[in-house]
């Protein structure tokens, strides 16, 4: 028997594979205790958060309004304006398309100018995967988008049958609100 080096509780002798443990109940490896692991990839190991009122309130207005501008797009339809439609669509998946821009410039900066990174900590992998993943979604609404214009454009749809041109409006409402759900929890919180 032999004591823990962090816990001060005793360990038995385990097999040779073993050496390594310390004890199951502390979980650590026998030695002095160690720095905590550097996270970002500056010499410190230090990263900065995004701040929310910067690019990211940009991309929020910019979502927003392509939410006003589809709504806008679908009364137009509904109302068998077919300028006012087309132009307002265009202008949806526009700003998507911006969006997905911009948010590329957002991780461009974090990358190079902040330290942040897909393995810098929680903050690091949860910020991308959720801001990334919702990005992926903006495109393919974006690219939903392009194809129901095109439709439109060749007259598809009329003021009493256009359940695609809903079902994709649906979508790009719900992506509006998870990026609002994603800014007040990863941005702003």
């Amino acid at each position: 028997m032999r004591v823990c080096c962090r816990c001060r509780g005793w360990v038995a002798k385990a097999p040779r594979s073993w050496a390594t443990s310390c004890c199951t109940r502390c979980s650590r490896t026998p030695g002095p205790p160690t720095a905590p692991a550097k996270l970002g990839p500056r010499d410190l190991g230090t990263f900065e958060i995004i701040p929310a009122f910067g690019l990211p309130a940009i991309n929020t207005l910019i979502l927003l309004t392509s939410g006003v501008t589809v709504t806008i797009a679908h009364h137009a339809l509904r109302a068998g304006n077919r300028a006012v439609l087309n132009i307002f669509l265009f202008l949806t998946f526009a700003l998507g398309f911006l969006f997905v821009a911009l948010q590329a410039m957002e991780y461009g900066h974090a990358y190079s100018e902040l330290g942040l990174q897909l393995s810098t900590g929680i903050y690091g992998s949860t910020f991308f995967m959720l801001t990334g993943f919702h990005g992926f979604h903006v495109t393919l609404g974006a690219i939903m988008l392009v194809c129901i214009w095109l439709r439109t454009m060749n007259g598809h749809f009329t003021p009493q049958r256009h359940f695609a041109f809903e079902a994709v409006a649906w979508y790009w409402h719900f992506v509006d609100v998870v990026w609002l759900g994603l800014f007040i929890f990863v941005y702003w919180i």
